[in-house]
């Protein structure tokens, strides 16, 4: 495999493709947020199982990183990553003329799965940039990646609003397509190192988690946090639905507008780890997103205070995010894949937990019951921060 070399103006084209690459690959798990109360009155015999159809997809993601992702080790990212567009873009056709609600929810798994292109984007970026530049060039295909999960909202409630919920299916199925041209004709092959055949591959990360104490420490802290991420963005869409908002989808994706902000932190957050450390970096993102919790609980009547909360917990989850990766991609550059899929598949496994924890929450104790959710998930990540730092020695923190 060839040797990472300094971001050169080639490489930092590379960048932004695989930030592009990633942040339409991993939008499509996220369409889904804004339209829950627009799906709700399309098919109202089947409102009850709204709620899981987020929880759906990020299984769908977690199912995806597990049996896909770790297959960069092994054959060339860019092959997959072509294959995964094809079978996106049918999918997510026939996403668009699904019969009932049901048939969402079934066709949101292999959206999921598929949609983990995302998951080779980051670490080919690790790949290809210096040791000493790594951290910022993580964040700048993460900053991709998280405008994707942000805008995705905007995006749809947009869409959804003016065109009805199937456009929004259409659309991503023609982006997607116009996607794979790009990625033929620009991204470049790069062939692996040589790796275990394909069941062994899948055992190694078992051996992995258990031997690489990092590894399992920002495993634990980054579900905790893609928990709380998820149990706001997923029930969002139903509180503005309700008194005193009363407001549609489009309004709900707007929302997306403000996360984005938080976006702009990924290389700032990437830098900082690069210099100072990525452990001091996660425990502040750690406190910075509890406290966007407490805006939120104060805010179940405040357009303001959302957007506000908003801004915080995207900053926050992103900051934790690159720092966590940071410490992962330094462990071993030959296992890049697999390391990112453990970490992902234990993020989005916390995802569909908060998610549905979330909806639980909601039922039973609204908005409330929702932030509690997102405060003890933070509370979780935190304490096992601090656990997993003390139990390593100075040279592996």
């Amino acid at each position: 495999m060839p040797s990472p070399a300094s971001p050169s103006a080639g490489s930092r084209g590379t960048l932004l493709l695989l930030a592009t690459i990633a942040g339409l690959s991993v939008a499509n798990i996220y369409y889904i947020q804004p339209l829950l109360d627009v799906l709700r009155a399309a098919f109202p015999h089947d409102a009850r199982w709204v709620a899981i159809v987020p929880a759906a997809t990020q299984l769908g993601y977690a199912t995806g990183m597990f049996f896909v992702a770790p297959l960069g080790d092994r054959i060339a990212r860019r092959t997959i990553i072509l294959w995964l567009i094809a079978g996106l873009t049918l999918t997510l056709a026939a996403m668009a003329w699904s019969p009932s609600l049901l048939w969402v929810a079934a066709l949101s798994v292999p959206v999921g799965v598929l949609s983990t292109i995302a998951q080779q984007a980051v670490p080919f970026a690790a790949e290809i940039s210096a040791p000493e530049n790594r951290g910022q060039a993580v964040g700048t295909v993460m900053s991709g990646l998280l405008l994707g999960i942000l805008l995705a909202r905007t995006a749809a409630g947009i869409i959804a609003e003016h065109a009805g919920w199937r456009a929004v299916y259409i659309v991503a199925a023609l982006t997607m397509l116009a996607l794979w041209f790009l990625v033929a004709a620009r991204l470049p092959h790069r062939k692996p190192a040589d790796a275990p055949r394909y069941p062994a591959l899948l055992a190694s990360m078992w051996v992995l988690f258990r031997t690489e104490p990092v590894l399992r420490d920002t495993s634990i802290t980054g579900a905790a946090m893609f928990a709380a991420f998820s149990a706001f963005w997923s029930l969002l869409a139903l509180l503005l639905a309700g008194a005193p908002f009363h407001m549609g989808a489009q309004s709900a994706g707007l929302f997306g507008l403000a996360g984005a902000a938080g976006a702009l932190i990924a290389p700032f957050a990437g830098k900082s780890a690069d210099r100072r450390g990525p452990r001091r970096i996660i425990s502040i993102a750690i406190a910075v997103t509890a406290s966007s919790f407490v805006i939120f609980a104060c805010s179940g009547h405040s357009l303001l205070g959302l957007g506000i909360g908003v801004v915080v917990l995207d900053a926050g989850v992103q900051a934790a995010q690159i720092s966590n990766q940071s410490r992962i991609y330094a462990l071993r550059p030959e296992a890049r894949s697999r390391l990112n899929t453990v970490y992902f598949v234990c993020s989005f496994l916390g995802g569909a937990l908060g998610s549905a924890l979330a909806a639980l929450a909601w039922a039973h104790a609204g908005w409330l019951g929702v932030c509690a959710v997102g405060l003890a998930c933070t509370a979780i990540a935190g304490t096992n921060h601090a656990r997993g730092g003390a139990s390593l020695t100075p040279a592996i923190r």
